[in-house]
């Protein structure tokens, strides 16, 4: 057998797993190029940065990791997240620095099987988390955060997030009752230099120090959104570009009066936009809009109830100019009913990205989420941190109608997986009625997977009520990216063998 074909067999293959979805294009005859059919093979390895969860004394934060079973995995591997500065490099000959190392905060067992982990008080640090083997594919980290009092107060929660080079974050804000801060961990051994930009309705802010910052190695770093820029803003759009490394990037956004929550990234700027999962006694909903190329985008606003799209009245468009942020108050839109946000253009497509702000409650029993735009769940996508009661799984088929199916995996401390399938009608979102696992014990993860139809959307809802206040925060679900399309030519190789 020849060696240079095993490896670049190996290599290939390799790549593919590690880096993400790849095809392989060849020309015809005719000079254009077609896509070759490629096989999928679950991920190898996977990397997850959660940020810091709070500077106040009396936070609770859970961390809840799950990875669902996936065939083809292998029985081998390992997962587990711990402080990013665990293994910082304090030496000047670039080796890591000695002494004991920290205990994971999380570690694993299993598949299939949620493990937990916890932590208190202000000095928490931000985690990074490594899945290998059998715990790589569509492994998924939820971090919530529980604040009694104080800014920001109320339930906090995000997705933990793979490490990219751009992020976009609408729906920002240096308004005098926000405290926003922009959070940046690097993973690596190398330091990452990073750039802001913050655009308000004017369109881009002048700032002399957010370009060119310095995230050192294993390190994150809170930068107050305040500090980079000069008179309050109340609606901003952060765009975060690496220029070497990369960094995980979250926005925690923190109000003096209505609570607070994590803003996650939007998906990447496109032409029509989906925001699902709208609870459904929202009593006032932000839509905030940046169109980042050089032409106006004017977007139709139609939400998706459980009977159909309907047009919100006096909010039926919203016109975002070129490099500006806009914003529209549609009130208590869903009027006791599920909803989504689906934005379209009404001419000529423009990309944009988009969030919204969402409160719940009235009065001083406020409490703010936000739902940013997100991709479809093309394959499966993983909702952690389920509890029997406070779990709200909301589906959007913006167009054509899908069915779908929706395992609740087994708990944490005990109990048995269960699946059910539902039949989201076109151009709808319903709050489906999740399974729970039998003899539930502890906490646990919903999947969601596409079994026919059109492209769906999904978000969950936790809420938790404390003296009256509403608690509640809501995570998008796109896929979660647990297979990786292999280059054909990898596959091509293997028919040397038999030579």
């Amino acid at each position: 057998m020849n060696r240079t074909t095993l490896s670049l067999i190996a290599g290939a293959t390799a790549l593919a797993a590690v880096t993400g979805f790849a095809t392989l294009k060849t020309p015809d005859a005719s000079g254009d190029d077609t896509t070759r059919t490629a096989a999928r093979l679950p991920v190898e390895r996977t990397s997850l940065l959660c940020p810091q969860p709070s500077t106040s004394d009396i936070a609770d934060t859970a961390y809840t990791s799950f990875t669902p079973v996936a065939e083809g995995a292998g029985d081998r591997g390992k997962a587990e997240l711990q402080a990013a500065t665990a293994e910082s490099d304090d030496s000047t000959d670039g080796k890591k620095s000695g002494g004991k190392a920290a205990k994971p905060v999380v570690r694993p067992k299993e598949p299939g099987k949620p493990a937990t982990g916890d932590t208190s008080g202000a000095q928490t640090p931000a985690l990074v988390g490594t899945a290998e083997g059998k715990f790589a594919p569509g492994w998924t980290v939820q971090e919530t955060t529980d604040v009694a009092v104080g800014t920001g107060r109320g339930l906090l929660g995000t997705n933990c997030t793979a490490p990219d080079t751009e992020f976009w974050f609408p729906g920002a804000s240096t308004a005098e009752d926000r405290s926003d801060y922009v959070h940046l961990t690097n993973p690596d051994d190398s330091a990452a230099v990073v750039d802001i930009d913050l655009y308000g309705k004017d369109g881009k802010l002048k700032s002399s120090v957010a370009d060119g910052i310095t995230v050192q190695p294993h390190a994150s770093e809170p930068i107050l959104l305040s500090t980079l820029a000069g008179d309050p803003q109340t609606n901003l759009t952060v765009h975060v570009t690496v220029r070497s490394g990369r960094v995980g990037a979250a926005v925690q956004a923190l109000d003096d009066k209505i609570g607070g929550d994590w803003l996650a990234a939007s998906t990447d700027p496109a032409g029509t936009l989906v925001l699902p999962g709208i609870p459904k006694d929202a009593t006032s909903v932000r839509l905030v809009a940046f169109a980042p190329g050089d032409t106006d985008a004017d977007l139709k606003v139609r939400l998706a109830s459980p009977t159909g799209l309907i047009t919100p009245a006096g909010s039926e468009t919203l016109h975002v100019k070129a490099g500006m942020t806009a914003a529209t108050d549609l009130g208590d839109v869903t009027r006791g009913e599920a909803g989504s946000l689906v934005l379209t253009p009404t001419s000529s497509s423009v990309p944009v990205v988009a969030a919204l702000r969402v409160v719940r409650g009235k009065g001083d029993k406020q409490e703010t989420a936000f739902i940013p735009a997100t991709a479809p769940v093309s394959a499966r996508a993983t909702a952690a941190d389920n509890s029997a009661k406070g779990s709200t799984l909301a589906v959007t088929a913006p167009g054509e109608g899908a069915k779908i199916k929706v395992t609740a995996s087994a708990g944490s401390e005990g109990g048995k997986a269960v699946t059910k399938t539902f039949t989201i009608k076109g151009g709808t979102t319903q709050n489906v009625e999740a399974p729970v696992p039998s003899g539930l014990k502890g906490t646990y993860a919903l999947t969601v997977e596409p079994v026919s139809g059109g492209p769906v959307y999904a978000s969950r809802m936790l809420a938790s009520t404390q003296d009256g206040v509403p608690g509640f925060t809501v995570q998008t679900l796109p896929d979660d990216r647990g297979t990786v399309a292999v280059p054909e030519a990898a596959q091509d190789l293997s028919v040397l063998l038999k030579q």
